[in-house]
């Protein structure tokens, strides 16, 4: 008998990736917000013991950083709320319950890539409501593994790469953050990464016991602004991307001369070395993956959409 999956977010970035990686472990259930909002407590409590899958894969997260410092109170309820309801009913149902987090649980200050021990110190309302999500995994005692990750990009969604290239089309000065670093990570990759390990554990390879936090990111850590740069690098090499300006046009300014509303870490490096011990794995760097969405970019240029 198949293995019932039930995927939420299925629409973002790295829910619409995970459809297929998750589709050769079981029947992927995979549901949006209109299917499923994790705002609302009662219809997520109904969906998933209607279903009753034997993963649960939540992709989805309220991730609009700036936006939730005016809502606080609905980042909290998807970031944190949702995640401690789906693992009290991985719990019960002896299910198991993939989430995934952020580098911004962390408050940057440390010189070298952040482990998986360190002590989280959010500096934000959406850093802290993704780390009450993790610690309400934690505590729930379900069988569950947490994903950490950063700077999320793909063709699909809202990321940093469609701004720069949305930006420097318009023609407008691209000024860009250079004294914060981190590890631009695929959407694609993500979900490879987790289709394989769970393969590994459906093998045996790896038994899951308890809740585990994984550290899941691309290599080749960057700033802001040389991630910047490499956008329109690839781009002046990637055939359907005329007329934007050249990587040198790109000016490096510090955090200080942009302020948000939220603080960002200013080290956001995680080490992986974990992960890639326990399942034989190499984090790859995150260039070829820029490659490969600016071509498919191109492509849905050419055909008008």
């Amino acid at each position: 008998m198949s293995t019932p999956i039930l995927l939420l977010g299925k629409d973002g970035q790295v829910g619409w990736q995970l459809q297929r990686s998750l589709a050769p472990l079981g029947r992927v259930m995979a549901l949006g917000r209109g299917e499923c909002d994790l705002a609302d407590a009662d219809a997520l409590l109904r969906t998933v013991r209607a279903l009753r899958p034997a993963i649960i894969v939540n992709a989805a997260a309220y991730t609009a950083v700036d936006q939730a410092e005016r809502e606080p109170e609905l980042a909290q309820r998807i970031n944190a709320t949702a995640p401690g309801i789906l693992a009290d009913e991985a719990r019960s149902l002896g299910a198991l319950l993939v989430h995934y987090s952020t580098d911004y649980v962390f408050d940057g200050s440390k010189a070298a890539p952040w482990v998986e021990s360190d002590t989280p110190n959010p500096l934000s309302v959406y850093g802290q409501s993704k780390h009450d999500g993790e610690r309400a995994i934690a505590a729930s005692g379900a069988r569950a593994l947490i994903f950490r990750t950063s700077w999320v990009f793909g063709a699909r969604g809202k990321n940093f790469v469609k701004t720069v290239l949305r930006l420097a089309g318009e023609g407008r000065p691209l000024r860009i953050v250079d004294d914060q670093i981190g590890s631009p990570t695929p959407a694609a990759m993500i979900s490879t990464v987790t289709g394989l390990v769970l393969a590994a554990l459906r093998r045996g390879e790896r038994a899951p016991d308890g809740c585990t936090l994984y550290h899941l990111a691309a290599t080749n850590p960057v700033s802001w602004c040389g991630f910047a740069r490499a956008i329109l690098d690839v781009a002046a090499r990637t055939p359907g991307f005329d007329g934007l300006p050249a990587a040198g046009t790109v000016t490096p300014i510090t955090t200080a001369d942009y302020p948000l509303p939220a603080t960002r870490p200013a080290n956001s490096r995680l080490d992986c070395a974990q992960l890639e011990r326990d399942f034989a794995l190499e984090m790859p760097d995150w260039l070829p993956y820029l490659e490969r969405m600016m071509q498919l970019l191109a492509l849905k240029r050419a055909n008008g959409y």
